[in-house]
This record gives structure tokens, sequence and C-alpha cells, in this order.
């Protein structure tokens, strides 16, 4: 073997051999599902822009943004800068930093609803003490969130986000199904089950649990329902609800708010009562904010006494996160938003092309500067048409490992894409090209599907 031979023998084998160390110390090898790949996960070396490099050697285009948070891709030379300074002044400290202030001020000047804010370190972080707050307002213990939503980690929240036939049961009453094994009863009781965007079957259910639900909590354009807009109407008949019912309007935004300056939000006549903020307002950080009316949020204020819900987090508000989020921010200004959502429709056009070039029976959705690639040639337009059985899951993988090993083109598991600020057509015209290509090659598979669910 000589030496070249060799050294693509050990660069090959590089991913491999840390994955095969990390199974004895990590269960399954990886911290975060998202990331794994069979046989192995790849491992990132470095990252630039829209490009990241793996360890061993390949260069990919990232359409996935570390699962929609990095708005102006990797390693931004602003955001680089600033950080870097605050590292030298400290990471974190066991006082207040202006940089907090600072942050605050801007979060709360892009939309008219958040009219207080508290950072927290994630957006599971940042819906779990959303909903404790609507509950030391209210004085109400249930919540009630759509069938096949995700909204994070917490018990409560996480509540049927993968319901499957066999035990959704039926749509004028979607059960409340469990996600991890071992979930407590009492967990399902208190959480009511609605189907997205269906206005007479959700107030239905809503209405035989009102004197318990203390908020109904939506994401606007949900992405494991489908990547579907919430309707304006059904939007409106929530916030109608809630306000009959002594309730409150729950949105998470934590995906969303790269929809628009001022979130998704911005598209509708009502407003929230409170708003989960997370991904993109941490700059590339670990970050997660709830915030809306100052009546509400006055259930975390520390001078009060009798205080209805004490908070706080070692990291909550750290300097480094505030630094960073505030220079991501203000990088997304309105200009910026405009911009990066006309390169996703271009992008949206051209992969409807594809489409009909393949002739696959495909579809899309999205919003803003995200989208979803549907295997069925009409757009869903409930969760139940959305859910993906397992065997549409693996003609999935197979497009996903297609694009991710032969067009090295990164997206996220769905099959979905969330753009940053510096993806450009070249990049736009690489990934029309390696899903063209992709849905060439799997066209038999996609077509089996297709006759199946007739």
């Amino acid at each position: 073997m000589d030496t070249t031979q060799l050294s693509e023998k050990i660069k090959k084998r590089s991913s491999e051999a840390i994955y095969g160390d990390a199974v004895n110390y990590i269960p399954g090898g990886v911290s975060r599902n998202t990331v794994f790949h069979k046989p192995y996960p790849a491992y990132a070396a470095k990252a630039k822009g829209c490009y990241v490099t793996d360890i061993d050697g390949v260069e990919r285009i990232d359409f996935a943004n570390n699962m929609a948070s990095l708005i102006h891709g990797h390693a931004h030379p602003a955001i680089v800068e600033a950080v870097t300074a605050q590292m030298q002044r400290g990471t974190a400290y066991t006082l207040a930093t202006e940089a907090e202030y600072e942050f605050a001020k801007h979060l709360t000047s892009r939309a008219k609803s958040l009219e207080r804010i508290r950072f927290v370190n994630s957006g599971t972080e940042a819906v779990m003490a959303m909903i404790k707050a609507a509950r030391a307002f209210t004085g109400k213990p249930m919540i009630a969130k759509a069938e096949g939503a995700y909204h994070g980690t917490y018990d409560f929240a996480e509540v049927s986000q993968y319901a499957g036939p066999p035990e959704w049961g039926g749509i004028d009453n979607p059960n409340s199904v469990p996600l991890a094994k071992g979930t407590p009863q009492a967990v399902l009781d208190n959480v009511a089950i609605f189907p997205y965007n269906d206005i007479d079957r959700t107030l239905n259910i809503l209405d035989k649990h009102a004197d318990k639900i203390a908020c109904v909590l939506i994401d606007p354009v949900p992405h494991r329902v489908g990547l579907l807009r919430g309707n304006q109407d059904f939007v409106k008949a929530l916030y109608d609800w809630t306000r009959r019912n002594n309730a409150l309007l729950i949105f998470d935004e934590v995906v969303t708010f790269r929809v628009n300056y001022g979130g998704a939000q911005q598209d509708y006549p009502v407003k929230p009562d409170l708003t989960a903020l997370g991904k993109i307002i941490g700059g590339g950080f670990p970050v997660g904010a709830f915030a809306g009316r100052a009546d509400v949020m006055k259930v975390l204020d520390p001078s009060q006494k009798n205080l209805p819900f004490p908070h706080s987090g070692t990291f909550s508000a750290n300097p480094m996160t505030m630094t960073a989020g505030k220079v991501a921010m203000d990088l997304y200004d309105k200009e910026a938003v405009n911009k990066i959502n006309a390169v996703t429709k271009q992008a949206i056009a051209q992969l409807e092309e594809a489409i009909r070039i393949a002739d696959v029976p495909l579809s899309i959705t999205g919003a803003g500067s995200m989208f979803r690639i549907h295997l069925r040639p009409e757009v869903p337009t409930t969760y139940r048409e959305a859910y993906q059985n397992a065997e549409q899951k693996a003609v999935i993988n197979k497009l996903l490992d297609y694009l991710f090993y032969e067009e090295k083109i990164m997206m996220i598991n769905t099959l979905a894409c969330m753009f940053s600020t510096v993806t450009g057509q070249k990049e736009v015209d690489r990934l029309a090209e390696g899903m063209l290509n992709a849905f060439k090659t799997l066209k038999p598979e996609i077509e089996k599907l297709h006759l199946k669910q007739k």
C-alpha cells in the first residue's frame, strides 16, 4: 500500500474510529439524535459561512444551519470579534450585565407583544417557563397544544409530538400520546390535544376543559405538523376563545421568529400574550427567551412579595450569548429579512422546477426562509396528511443520505431547509441540481410510495 492509499484509508476511518470509541461513553455515541448517521456520524472540523468541513476533509453546503439556529451561517466575523472581546472580560458572572439590558431593549422593540422579556438557555427551557408563567398567572393547570407540534423536551410540551395512527385516536378528540416511556398519566391528563387549523373541532375540545386550561400553545408555522402556516381565522378563533375563558394564547416562535423582522406573529391581526424565542437570537450560542404582556410577566418579578413564579438559571443571560445575540439580531434587520426570504423563494421555485423535470409526486410547504419537501403531490393541510410513516421515513432517509454523501448537501431530517443570510444563488443552484439528481435516482421508490397512498 503506497503513502497516498494509506493516507486515504486513515482519513476514511477517522469519523468511524471516533464513533467506535464514543459509543463506550455516550449512549448511541451522540448527544443529539439529529446528528446521527448510519453507519456512523460525520464529525465537524471547521465551518465558515454556509459550508461545513468534516474531519475526513469533506466540505458540504449547510442548509440545516444547526437546526435553524445560525441565521448568519457559521463564524460570522462580526459575531466572532464581539464574543472574543467579551470572552477576555469573562464568560459568566453572579452579577447582572449591561449586555442583557441592551439585548432585551432590542428584542422588545421588534414586536409590540414583547413588552417584557426573560432570558434562558434553550428553546425547550423558554417554552417550559412560558407554560409555568401562564399557570402562575391564571391559576389553572392544563395546557392545550396541536397534535404533532414540537415544542421541546418538557413533559407537557412534548405530548403527542410523534403521535401515529395506532394511538392518535379520532380526529374529533385526539388522544394525548406520551413521547417518552414512563411519562406520568397526570401529565397526559393535563394536556388537551387539538387538530391544527381545524377551528370547529379545536373549539369543541377546548370547551370541554375551559375551566382548567391556562394556555393554548401554538407554533404559527409548526415544522413537525408540516411547516404549514396557521390560518388567520384559526389563530383569531384561538385568541377569542382565550379572551372568553381566562386563558392565555402563547406562541412558540423559537424557529419562526426568522420569518419576519417581528416574527411570524407579524402576519396576524391578533397578538399572543406570551412568546417563546430561541435559536437565531443566540448568534450561534445556546439561548432561549420568553416575552409578552407586562402584567403576565410580572409573575417573575422578584421585587414583589409572595412571588408567584420564582425563576433563575446559572447561565441565563450570560454575556457571551447576549453579546453574540445582539450582534446577530442587529445584522438581521428588515433588509436582511427581505433578502433571505427572497433567496429562499427563488430556491423553492427552482426545486419545484426540479420536481417537474424529474416528474415525481412531491410538494413543498414553508414560510420566510424555511421550507419542507413532502412525499405527496398535493400540499398537506393537516398533521395527519403530513405524517411520515416508516416507509416514507425510509425513503426520506435515502434522499438525505444521497444528498449528504453524493451531493455534499446537509438538510434537516424532515427533508427541510432553513436558510442563512450568507446563502446565495450559487448555493441555491447546487441545491436544485443535487435535489434533481436525488429525485431521479430515487424516483422508483418515490412513485411506489405514491401508489400505496392512493
